[in-house]
């Protein structure tokens, strides 16, 4: 995964789309970023673009990867009871494709609510549509798959004004859908297939066109996809 992660198409191209929705973002000069399950720790070089990061990731392999890397401090820590730092302590907190894999999200996002100063952002991905659950969540311990107004409910329910909500991933939709379909009937021992690097020639057209996806998602709305993303704020007046 630590090296799936750097050149995979879906990786980079996500990196990409959060990147532009984050240039968009009212952040403060030097914001305080938290990046929530940082895994292996390969966004943390581009949000330090945008502040003073810090990650957490539960799994101790992926937290040993993630400080080899040496682009930002990375501790230790889980949603929702387990997270080492005190209320109000970030402009913005980045959840990207994290949610699903805490059993009790809406408590996860009520802690994430804590560790945000009023005014605030949090910025999240999640997969989208449950028909698509195949071997391939079971791979990766998710919990579920969310709609759109499932996750804006979770949001709302935690406290939340949600300002951007989107589906994306939608140009390669069709085919991925299809994929997910088989999946269903094929060994869950070739699960791990569909996450695998494809060419390198193939590998950067899925890029350019998955990644072509934030001129339109970071300002409108997209109307299915593979997944979600949202950005909420934590309203200004909010007691911490």
């Amino acid at each position: 995964m630590r090296d799936i992660e750097d050149r995979h198409w879906w990786f980079q191209g996500r990196r990409r789309i959060v990147a532009k929705l984050l240039e968009l973002m009212p952040l403060v000069d030097d914001s305080r970023i938290l990046d929530l399950g940082c895994g292996t720790g390969g966004n943390l070089q581009m949000l330090a673009g945008f502040g003073e990061v810090t990650g957490v990731e539960m799994d101790e392999q992926a937290l040993a990867l993630a400080k080899e890397r040496g682009d930002a401090p990375v501790m230790a820590g889980s949603l929702p009871d387990d997270v080492p730092f005190e209320p109000a302590s970030f402009h913005c907190v980045t959840m990207l494709d994290v949610l699903e894999h805490v059993e009790q999200d809406q408590a996860g996002l009520a802690a994430v609510y804590r560790l945000i100063l009023p005014g605030g952002h949090l910025l999240l991905t999640v997969p989208a549509f449950r028909f698509l659950w195949g071997p391939h969540d079971e791979e990766h311990h998710h919990y579920r798959r969310y709609r759109a107004e499932e996750l804006r409910s979770r949001l709302l329910g935690a406290g939340f004004e949600v300002t951007h909500l989107s589906y994306f991933n939608t140009w390669l939709f069709p085919l991925i859908a299809l994929v997910r379909l088989l999946h269903k009937w094929i060994p869950a021992g070739k699960a791990g297939m569909e996450t695998g690097l494809p060419p390198a020639w193939l590998n950067r057209l899925l890029l350019g066109l998955f990644s072509s996806e934030r001129l339109i998602v970071t300002r409108g709305r997209l109307p299915f996809g593979v997944s979600l993303l949202a950005v909420a704020r934590k309203p200004s007046a909010s007691k911490t």
